[in-house]
């Protein structure tokens, strides 16, 4: 594959040889995106986390008396429906790089280059 080489002012100063192995490979689209999905995903960091109700700096008493307040059970102050409690299911750290082999990775490099 024959590719033309400018200089700075845009003019053609000569033609170099390019491998076709490299730029004239096949074709995988599902493979280039498989790539790019894990370039993608190994770039998030995964740090995200909230505290749950028994991570919270409150105390653990029990908010008031069970019965004669007139007011509902509670037992702790902790708990996701008080304000300064705990998250309820909230984002906990969590990993999300995938592997991909050396192979693929280089198949999908080629694929990406003879575009």
């Amino acid at each position: 594959m024959k590719v033309p080489v400018f200089n700075m002012a845009g003019e053609e100063v000569k033609s170099i040889d390019l491998p076709a192995t490299v730029f004239e490979a096949k074709i995988n689209r599902g493979l280039m995106h498989q790539a790019l999905v894990r370039q993608m995903a190994n770039a998030r960091l995964g740090t995200h986390k909230v505290k749950g109700r028994s991570e919270v700096n409150r105390t653990s008493a029990k908010a008031y008396r069970q019965k004669g307040t007139g007011r509902a059970r509670h037992g702790s102050r902790r708990a996701p429906i008080f304000v300064g409690g705990g998250v309820a299911h909230g984002p906990l750290p969590r990993d999300y790089s995938k592997k991909m082999p050396r192979k693929m990775r280089r198949a999908a490099l080629r694929s990406a280059l003879s575009v």
